[in-house]
């Protein structure tokens, strides 16, 4: 493809939960203090094409995995003018629940997933829980119906979805995660979601407790930062820093939902 294009992008906050930093860092850390963590949905738009990467979790998940619920991913992308009856197009970074979980809000949907995701989440390491813990059987399952009704896409590494929008394989968290590339108004913005939760994690070179490839997590902060126009450009998946370093498109969003095609406040 050619004749690059440029989108709006944007982070669509749906829930939160309380954590310790020790839950964050392999190994533990050694400052005791608060470090929540919310859980966010992402849309990619311009005038010809829409993306939403990733699909969050419903409430009753929140119930069973103790998060506080904000709203539906689906409520918060209506407040940006998203319909997800009319979404055709889904970019999934992995299968873990809290990105997979309210796929079936997207009934037009067509899911762009990694191989060795698919390939991860249906074979021999989910016989270890501490690997499976992320996943919810069912979605996986209804996710391999959906390979059978044609609405998965499935790629082997980088891969450009449309002019300026790439996905990009990182594994590490899980074998099959992927990155996605937009160019915006500011230059290459990169959507790390899972393969940095927190802006300390790529910044410090420290990793996230729940990961399958130590190596791969390393190697992936590096390529997240050569995807991206800089390393001010790189959103990470979990942080509610997001929330504070970019602005909302309405006083009535803010809190809700930023902009991340803009650059950082001051």
């Amino acid at each position: 493809m050619s004749n690059t294009e440029v989108y709006e992008v944007f982070a669509v906050r749906y829930a939160t939960r309380p954590a310790q930093r020790r839950d964050h860092f392999v190994g533990g850390d050694p400052h005791d203090g608060s470090m929540p963590m919310d859980y966010f949905v992402w849309l990619i738009r311009n005038e010809h094409r829409t993306f939403v990467v990733d699909t969050g979790f419903h409430a009753d998940m929140a119930i069973k995995r103790q998060r506080e619920y904000l709203r539906s991913p689906k409520q918060g992308l209506s407040l940006i003018g998203v319909d997800t009856n009319e979404v055709t197009d889904v970019i999934l970074t992995h299968l873990h629940y809290d990105h997979v979980g309210t796929f079936d809000d997207f009934p037009k949907a067509q899911f762009h997933l990694q191989d060795a995701e698919m390939s991860f989440a249906t074979g021999r390491h989910m016989c270890n829980a501490h690997m499976n813990h992320g996943y919810e059987v069912e979605e996986v399952v209804s996710m391999v119906r959906l390979v059978y009704k044609d609405r998965v896409t499935f790629y082997q590494g980088a891969q450009e979805l449309a002019p300026g929008v790439s996905i990009h394989h990182i594994g590490g968290h899980t074998d099959g995660l992927q990155c996605v590339r937009v160019m915006t108004q500011r230059g290459w913005v990169v959507l790390a979601s899972d393969a940095s939760h927190f802006y300390e994690h790529m910044r410090s070179h420290r990793y996230f407790t729940l990961v399958f490839n130590l190596g791969d997590m390393l190697n992936g902060y590096r390529t997240l930062y050569e995807l991206a126009a800089s390393p001010d450009h790189v959103v990470p998946g979990h942080d509610p820093l997001v929330m504070q370093y970019y602005p909302a498109p309405s006083p009535e969003l803010e809190g809700i939902v930023v902009r991340l095609d803009v650059a950082p406040k001051a």
